[in-house]
């Protein structure tokens, strides 16, 4: 090991659609976690490698944290909990445009009985008052105990350099964990099926995407014309939403699949040919078979 090398875990927790995911994107300069502009889109934690000449950063991307309605609900709350074990610091990030809510005073008071470093982090004051962020930030350290804050936007880049020398205050002298060119631990068919529930996501409309989950199927390595086959089945709830996934004449599965392609030949760095199929599941977000098919830990349910 180095002499004075740092390495730590640091959990990114927050309500849900404050911007966790992108920050974590924009912190690792790949696009590892999905987006979109739909809260709870994260559903597992999603552990990220940044590493630098003298220091690496494990982060765990976790779920945002809300009252859960539904098994899936309750999992992604259990994941996010879950996540403030072990760890040597915590980011917890907030969304500036907002202000400070019910929701983050709940986390806020969560994160008092982990008995661990929390840095607060209020995003998106790219579309604020950076004054009545700083307010906000202040009175929610003192709430919740926390010793520091950094304003940012994690869509324009702000601060993200004051923030990695803040969170870098928190790491222990240790190992490198990770090799210098890994930036997940993510499995590639967990990967694939993350960015084509993306694209559902940015195209269907409110009443569909939670409904939906994503199996990556059978991926086959350039069996023809040095393309990778990859089949992958979308679930829905209602036989109602398979309809409106597959759309007229099947144009929104072929926009779907097409936007989802692109970012998969992007990932693995070669043509792909994707073949996507709809499938109808009642209630399958209650499930416990389905939810482990499709990458939940459903253990961590009974724990």
């Amino acid at each position: 090991m180095q002499n004075n090398y740092r390495s730590g875990f640091i959990a990114i927790v927050g309500r849900p659609n404050v911007g966790k995911s992108t920050l974590m994107n924009a912190l690792i300069g790949e696009k590892i976690a999905i987006i979109s502009d739909k809260p709870q889109t994260t559903r597992n934690s999603i552990q990220c490698v940044l590493t630098r000449k003298n220091y690496q950063m494990i982060f765990v991307d976790t779920p945002g944290i809300h009252k859960p309605k539904t098994k899936l609900g309750e999992y992604m709350v259990t994941v996010a909990r879950n996540a403030l074990s072990d760890m040597d610091a915590v980011l917890f990030v907030v969304d500036g445009t907002d202000g400070i809510g019910a929701g983050d005073r709940h986390i806020a008071e969560l994160l008092k009985e982990c008995r661990i470093p929390v840095l607060l982090a209020v995003n998106k004051i790219d579309r604020t008052d950076i004054k009545r962020a700083e307010q906000d930030a202040a009175e929610l350290v003192q709430f919740g105990g926390f010793d520091r804050y950094v304003a940012i936007s994690a869509q324009m880049g702000t601060n993200l350099d004051k923030l990695e020398k803040k969170l870098l205050g928190y790491l222990p002298e240790g190992p490198q964990y990770y090799p210098e060119d890994m930036v997940t631990d993510q499995p590639e068919r967990l990967i694939i099926a993350e960015i084509i529930r993306e694209k559902a996501l940015m195209l269907l409309k409110e009443e569909v995407p939670h409904g939906i989950g994503v199996e990556t199927e059978r991926i086959v390595e350039k069996p023809v014309k040095d393309m990778m086959v990859i089949n992958a089945a979308i679930y829905c709830e209602k036989a109602s939403h398979k309809g409106i996934i597959i759309g007229k004449g099947g144009k929104m599965l072929q926009d779907i699949g097409s936007q989802a392609r692109a970012d998969i030949e992007k990932l693995l760095g070669t043509r792909v040919f994707l073949e996507l199929w709809v499938k109808v599941k009642d209630d399958w977000r209650n499930d416990p078979a389905t939810l482990k098919s499709l990458g939940y830990d459903v253990k961590k349910l009974q724990q």
